[in-house]
């Protein structure tokens, strides 16, 4: 009996064990395109560092737009007149003239004002204290003009004033 009952399960295995076969005959006709497309084009702003490790003293701003037809990226430098003023006193003073680095210091009417009202006067032509104190007295037109810090920015907001002019007109096409 048990050799009937293996009989029967090796004959029921071959038999699952066939596989099915079915053909199919699959005919197409047509025709394939195949269009690339280039990545879009981008105008890149140039990038002004004015930090970041760099004794510099210039503020860059810039900015770039693109259309389909065209793209233009544009940008500039400013100089920052008071950071040169502190790197040329800086200087000064650590060759040892302080008293030179000071008169580079007073050039600016608030460190010139701040100087008077605190009894230490700005140098005047080699005289210091009391002597230099005098000769401002006397040489009114001398002392420094008060920068006209509108002046800066009123630059800085005309050169960008004309960086978004041309981004703006860009826009039309």
């Amino acid at each position: 009996m048990g050799l009937l009952l293996g009989g029967l399960i090796a004959y029921s295995t071959n038999i699952l064990a066939e596989p099915i076969v079915s053909e199919q005959t699959v005919t197409t006709k047509g025709e394939q395109t195949t269009t690339v497309k280039s990545p879009p084009p981008s105008a890149i702003a140039p990038q002004f560092s004015a930090g970041n490790g760099n004794d510099l003293c210039t503020v860059g701003a810039s900015g770039a737009v693109q259309t389909q037809i065209l793209g233009i990226s544009v940008g500039s430098t400013f100089t920052e007149e008071n950071c040169i003023r502190l790197k040329n006193a800086k200087t000064l003073y650590d060759m040892g003239m302080k008293v030179a680095a000071v008169s580079v210091m007073c050039q600016d009417q608030k460190v010139f004002d701040a100087m008077m009202q605190a009894g230490t006067p700005c140098p005047y032509d080699g005289k210091i204290g009391e002597e230099a104190k005098l000769a401002w007295k006397m040489h009114t037109d001398k002392t420094p003009e008060e920068e006209n810090a509108d002046d800066v920015e009123s630059k800085r907001l005309k050169a960008l004033g004309i960086i978004g002019g041309l981004f703006g007109s860009l826009l039309f096409f």
